[in-house]
């Protein structure tokens, strides 16, 4: 009996956090503003913009994002395109592009100074040749709608945000693919809240690294990306030294409006995570072991508890599972993929602590992570952590 009650009250409290997961996303989903729900922004009101990346290798995905980007419907923009120690035709890419067309210009990378991860030293190159009144970062991989640029330049200008950072869709081949992508969705709209970054709290804040776009006065004010030389997760800590800095940060919904490319195939996906997941986790092995158990007892125990328990603990362990498989199966039609992903739910749980654990045991292993063909040591990106 003893047995039954403490199971009872572990799956009620299960059950109370999913209720108030449910209750805060079904309010906050619906302020978050959707791209293509808005009307495009007058060319008088259109203000010059910097589309900037940074790539390395990326021949392969280069050619279609970078037309996309050449064919967006606005009248005033330029895009800043730096080579990063490409080995392969990045480079001759870019450059033939650029000779058909003005607005593009090329910076080539030989060599990455002391102190600065690749990318971040990237993308200050390129804003230090950008000549735009709002800065656009995006990735070389990133397919835009023509119309995306007025309409983003719209939202940001009703809600007055400094800063705009969009959700996108990326492409998924595969059910792994599907099963992984979705769940890390839903763990980072649970862990982030996106629709409080609009509000005052300094400490809720968001960027992503395919789409986000901020005025330059606010972005020279923050310190540009040399506060973010040696800092892995560059994309979300420009969201968070927004927030710090007092100015005005928001997040959209961008639909198939903005897609990404991003790794072919789960395998390819989790050890593109692997650099990434120990950085979000602040280089701690006790907060990755933390965040395992609960994920555990979040998406898979109330799974197993279906079939394992009885009474009281299975009742409530269903509600734990039916919510936690409705708000996937809703990540994943935002997602374009079917609401019926939903019941992997529990798969997606144990693919992300997976690679929790791998990112962690991979990093500590070798002393610190390689990024582009360059290592870099634990030690420093812990000292560069924003």
């Amino acid at each position: 009996m003893a047995w039954e009650s403490s199971l009872t009250f572990l799956f009620g409290a299960i059950a109370t956090i999913w209720l108030l997961f449910v209750l805060e996303c079904a309010q906050g989903v619906r302020r978050l503003p959707r791209i293509p729900r808005y009307a495009p922004l007058p060319d008088e009101q259109c203000p010059k913009v910097s589309i900037l990346f940074s790539a390395r290798d990326e021949e392969e995905k280069l050619p279609q994002g970078l037309a996309t980007m050449q064919a967006l419907d606005y009248p005033h923009y330029e895009i800043i395109a730096v080579n990063d120690r490409s080995s392969d035709a990045t480079g001759r890419i870019l450059d033939e592009a650029a000779a058909r067309d003005p607005r593009l210009k090329v910076i080539h990378i030989r060599e990455l100074p002391a102190g600065w991860l690749g990318k971040p030293h990237g993308l200050q190159r390129a804003y230090e040749a950008a000549s735009g009144e709002w800065l656009l970062f995006t990735d070389a991989d990133v397919r835009m709608a023509p119309g995306v640029l007025r309409r983003t330049m719209a939202i940001a200008r009703e809600r007055g945000w400094d800063h705009l950072t969009a959700f996108c869709r990326a492409d998924m081949t595969g059910f792994w693919d599907r099963v992984l992508l979705i769940y890390f969705g839903l763990a980072m709209t649970l862990r982030y809240l996106p629709w409080r970054v609009s509000g005052r709290c300094r400490w809720s804040y968001m960027g992503v690294g395919a789409f986000q776009m901020m005025q330059r006065s606010a972005y020279e004010a923050i310190g540009a990306h040399r506060r973010l030389a040696m800092e892995v997760i560059d994309d979300l800590k420009l969201g968070k030294l927004v927030k710090a800095g007092g100015f005005r940060s928001g997040v959209c919904v961008a639909e198939d409006w903005i897609q990404v490319r991003w790794h072919d195939g789960v395998g390819n996906i989790i050890r593109g995570l692997t650099k990434n997941s120990f950085a979000s986790s602040r280089f701690s092995l006790p907060f990755v072991l933390l965040q395992c158990a609960f994920l555990l007892q979040m998406s898979l125990l109330p799974f197993v508890a279906l079939a394992a328990t009885s009474g009281w603990p299975q009742a409530l362990a269903g509600v734990s599972a039916a919510i936690a498989a409705i708000m996937t199966g809703a990540v994943a039609r935002d997602m374009g993929a079917p609401p019926l992903y939903g019941l992997t739910h529990a798969l997606g749980s144990l693919l992300l602590i997976y690679v929790l654990l791998r990112s962690s045991a991979v990093t500590l292993r070798q002393g610190g992570i390689v990024w582009r063909d360059t290592f870099y040591p634990l030690d420093e990106l812990r000292k560069g952590r924003v």
